[in-house]
């Protein structure tokens, strides 16, 4: 949270509203003041601001002024605090729209009193998450006024039934209090759904971080704390983000975060047994196999969008200065896809095909006998300090695409690890960096080894991806970018 409490991340930019129309009186020596981007709360002896942001709800019940909002108590910790005030009769007519005034400012474009189905993992940090969520997220969703259902997953694969037989006019999120798996599951449940595109439109992903991976809130709201993801969700814009689908065999599943052949699927599947070291797993099994400059042969086929790493952050730069409300490209739809799907009906037509069918006639099916990593990410950040992906953007119709061969020294393999974190893998010049709409990749010369999609393990087989532009929603401090550290623009880019 910005340590400045004159600071709203979500109206940067309002203007400052004449005195009279932005103070109201309240009680005998005390005075509320919208200021440009904070409450002025002044009393007596002391004067104190309240973020627009962290303000939840406001209302008026006969003639007293009641204010719910979230305060610091740590670092990484907001609790609900309430403040009370008298409203004398000639100030409660003004006092009216005074209110209804402070809750545009404190919402802007989210929506108010969401409706919230939330699914519990309770087995997600190490059998935390419920005690997590009653603690953190349930006070701050009860003073917002949003509307809870809540349910716990029972079994592997129970999310994606729960989203399945949802009816998707009844909330307008689901919240995931879990890891990353949780919303994996979500996707796809949707995506089940008859109505796939209305339910993934209509209804937002997110995830309340109570898991040993929570890559999602990360990208969405810039932490993994409980209770600051859950003043992140209240706060949330709705934001259309890129789904991706994997085509394996005869099966079809959405990803939302990255797929991964080589070093880091086996870095993350091939360490499960060493969950209790926490984080530092996922670093140990791949530091083993840089040492052992690990190859992983494939043919791979890509459709690249964009092919160079000095026009990849030129596209990231124009991203940056568009201010355009996040909806713009689905409100502009129409009713029908480019092959007359309705935009209702099930999930979009592959425009590739699957795995099964001809390769696309613009593709190149090449050898890549000394790959080392292949890694796609749809977001940007796959766990704190850790953004591999800086130039991803929520709904460019991409995802980004590294690539690294294995025989590289054991120094650059090293040096590349380390600079995930410093912000300098991107301009590393073994790190093939291109932003891409789809791929195939036919690993071969292995009897057996890892396959990651969201995390999840997918067998050893080849498989074909496809990006559906803005196909799910999310929610998101911006509306059009990752709140991970993305890529740096210099001064005159």
């Amino acid at each position: 949270m910005d340590e400045n409490p004159f600071t709203d991340p979500i109206h940067p930019e309002q203007p400052q509203r004449p005195i009279e129309d932005s103070t109201l009186i309240v009680g005998r020596t005390a005075s509320l003041t919208l200021g440009t981007d904070s409450l002025i709360v002044l009393e007596s002896k002391t004067t104190h601001a309240i973020p627009f942001y962290n303000i939840l709800w406001a209302e008026l019940s006969n003639f007293e002024i009641s204010i719910r909002y979230a305060s610091p108590t740590a670092a990484s910790v907001v609790r609900v605090s309430t403040i009370n005030y008298p409203v004398e009769k000639p100030e409660h007519p003004r006092a009216v729209s005074w209110v209804r005034t402070l809750l545009d400012l404190a919402y802007g474009v989210s929506q108010w009193k969401k409706r919230i189905k939330v699914l519990i993992n309770p087995f997600g940090g190490k059998g935390r998450a419920q005690k997590w969520y009653l603690r953190h997220v349930e006070p701050i969703f009860a003073a917002a006024c949003c509307e809870v259902d809540l349910q716990k997953t029972q079994y592997r694969g129970h999310a994606v039934e729960i989203a399945e037989s949802l009816d998707a006019d009844a909330f307008d999120v689901i919240a995931a209090c879990s890891g990353d798996g949780l919303p994996f599951e979500v996707f796809n449940g949707l995506g089940n759904k008859p109505d796939a595109r209305r339910a993934l439109k209509n209804i937002a992903v997110v995830q309340l971080p109570c898991g040993t991976g929570n890559a999602m809130s990360w990208n969405l709201n810039g932490t993994d704390s409980p209770s600051l993801a859950a003043l992140g969700i209240v706060k949330g814009i709705r934001t259309p983000l890129d789904l991706v689908s994997i085509t394996q065999g005869d099966r079809r599943t959405l990803s939302f975060l990255s797929q991964s052949v080589g070093i880091v699927a086996e870095g993350d599947l091939a360490t499960e047994h060493l969950r209790w070291l926490g984080s530092a797993r996922f670093t140990y099994g791949i530091l083993v196999r840089l040492l052992g400059k690990t190859v992983y042969p494939c043919d791979l086929a890509v459709k690249i969008e964009v092919a160079t790493k000095p026009e990849v952050r030129e596209h990231y730069r124009r991203a940056l200065n568009d201010r355009s409300p996040p909806d713009k490209d689905r409100d502009s739809l129409s009713s029908q896809d480019a092959n007359g799907q309705q935009q209702d009906s099930g999930l979009p037509k592959l425009q590739y095909g699957t795995i099964n069918d001809d390769l696309p006639h613009d593709w190149n099916l090449v050898p890549y006998d000394k790959l080392g990593n292949f890694w796609c990410g749809n977001m940007a950040c796959m766990a704190a300090n850790t953004s591999p992906f800086p130039a991803t953007l929520p709904h460019d119709g991409c995802i980004d695409l590294v690539t690294i061969d294995g025989d590289i020294s054991r120094i650059a393999a090293i040096r590349s690890l380390l600079a995930v974190e410093t912000g300098k893998f991107f301009d590393m010049p073994h790190v093939n960096y291109r932003k891409i709409s789809g791929y195939r990749i036919i690993p071969k010369n292995q009897k057996d080894g890892y396959i990651s999609i969201d995390g999840e393990r997918l067998p050893f087989e080849p498989f074909q991806a496809e990006v559906h532009r803005g196909l799910g929603t999310v929610l998101s401090k911006s509306g059009h970018v990752y709140e991970a550290s993305g890529l740096l623009i210099k001064d005159g880019e």
